[in-house]
């Protein structure tokens, strides 16, 4: 289950087809070359040539195209024989669909560092897939404390705009068809096609069920006892459509989200009541390092400008000081100052060791100094302590400052921390797994707060 079967053979095998078919393109030119030549000669006595026997003129092949189409024929050839195009996000379909336009060099480490992560644990695609498609739905499908196992008033209906019944375009239609691919891949079956998704939209029932992929998808006018669909949609006139989803369902989604998102690691015992405002350090400190994408789109959000006093608090060893070099770097900006805190010895040293200056001491402990421009920060995910790391950060800032922190999500979804109502500029999601290389699946955003 969660697996599709790869119909490919050795990657070696196929990088030496692909190297052996570009080195022979200069010899298939000659020999293409020859046989037009052949077939005008074979129209002429005593080599009297009359005209061309080919519609428009001579034909004509470029080496350039020969290699154009066997490049991408060959990375689309790995792509659907690893069944990648069936286990990846749709996300992420849409990246490679895009970049086999103008692909990377066919090599094979290449090929291993595009694709290695769906061949070495297609699962966690699997499952980030359902995570994404249902956490466009609503918003609490993207909390990890509300899809721990067993909580109670999960959504049994969305509603969906724009939701057609041609089976094509709209917003609506592209939501619903990611949720029932996501089902499918999740149960080991292939995509719907073009008829069962359109019965979807004249509200039949959808299971995908729990046999053999042989049996592939069903399309019924009746719930099935057991199986995982017991989904529907009603469609009205304005434009909506209501997804229902039926208790199996929603039991099974509820399961493998929470098996996505896992647990986050405290850092401080905030399980006890006396010890809920404490600013003690727990032996167990977790770390989440901010992977580099995650922090460059921190920094870009926040647009820093010359001459900001910048702080990171909790700054580990330095991951998004080195996103503000490479801003400051690509922007030509100069005069930035950054200055870190961090409580771990060795994650400071790490810090130093790239010129950053950094001080060895528990933020939480740190009188603020009310002299910064900006902070950027990470704080910790567990609960809400995330809050006491923010509202303390905002001690740094001189009057008109800003601060920009990437928050779980919880921030929007459970916590009322952040009202997701108030726009764009407030807070905007990153995307699923952005954390995913640092240990947790859990969904994160970037918030902005001013001082």
């Amino acid at each position: 289950m969660n697996q599709l079967p790869a119909t490919l053979r050795r990657l070696s095998e196929i990088v030496e087809e692909y190297n052996a078919k570009i080195a022979a393109i200069p010899e298939t030119v000659a020999d293409f070359t020859k046989a037009v030549a052949g077939a005008e000669m074979a129209a002429c006595i005593g080599g009297q040539y009359v005209g061309s026997i080919f519609h428009r003129g001579s034909p004509a092949i470029q080496e350039s195209a020969l290699a154009r189409n066997l490049l991408e024929s060959a990375w689309k050839h790995v792509y659907q024989g690893l069944n990648i195009h069936k286990i990846a996000p749709a996300s992420d379909r849409s990246k490679f669909e895009t970049a086999f336009k103008s692909p990377a060099p066919f090599t094979l480490g290449n090929i291993r560092a595009t694709f290695g992560k769906y061949i070495s644990d297609p699962r966690s695609h699997i499952l980030r897939g359902l995570a994404e498609a249902f956490g466009n739905l609503d918003m609490a499908f993207k909390s990890h404390d509300r899809m721990k196992v067993g909580v109670k008033g999960l959504p049994k209906r969305v509603i969906l705009s724009s939701v057609t019944n041609s089976g094509y375009g709209g917003y609506g239609n592209e939501r619903l068809r990611d949720v029932l691919n996501a089902l499918c891949v999740y149960t080991g079956h292939p995509h719907l096609t073009h008829g069962q998704f359109k019965a979807v939209l004249a509200g039949d029932r959808v299971r995908a069920v729990a046999e053999p992929a042989s049996s592939r998808n069903e399309v019924l006018g009746e719930p099935v006892q057991g199986a995982l669909g017991d989904i529907w949609l009603k469609r009205f006139a304005n434009g909506n459509g209501h997804l229902f989803f039926g208790p199996t369902m929603l039991k099974a989604v509820n399961e493998a989200l929470a098996e996505y998102y896992g647990e986050v690691l405290p850092d401080c015992p905030e399980s006890r009541p006396d010890r809920a405002t404490s600013t003690a350090v727990a032996r167990d400190l977790q770390f989440y390092r901010t992977p580099a994408q995650a922090a460059d789109l921190l920094v870009d959000r926040a647009e820093p400008r010359a001459g900001m006093r910048i702080l990171e608090p909790s700054c580990g060893d330095g991951a998004i000081m080195d996103a503000v070099s490479r801003f400051a770097h690509r922007r030509n900006i100069d005069g930035l100052q950054i200055v870190g805190v961090e409580v771990s010895p060795g994650r400071a040293m790490a810090a130093k060791a790239k010129g950053y200056a950094v001080r060895v001491a528990n933020f939480l402990q740190v009188t603020p100094s009310a002299d910064f421009d900006m902070v950027l920060m990470n704080p910790p995910f567990y609960g809400k302590h995330y809050q006491k790391h923010v509202d303390h950060a905002l001690k740094f800032l001189k009057p008109g400052g800003v601060l920009y922190a990437i928050l779980p999500i919880t921030a929007v979804t459970d916590h009322s921390y952040i009202e997701p109502g108030r726009g764009w500029d407030k807070w905007k999601d990153l995307p699923a797994g952005s954390f995913a290389e640092s240990g947790t699946n859990i969904n994160t955003g970037i918030a902005r707060f001013f001082a």
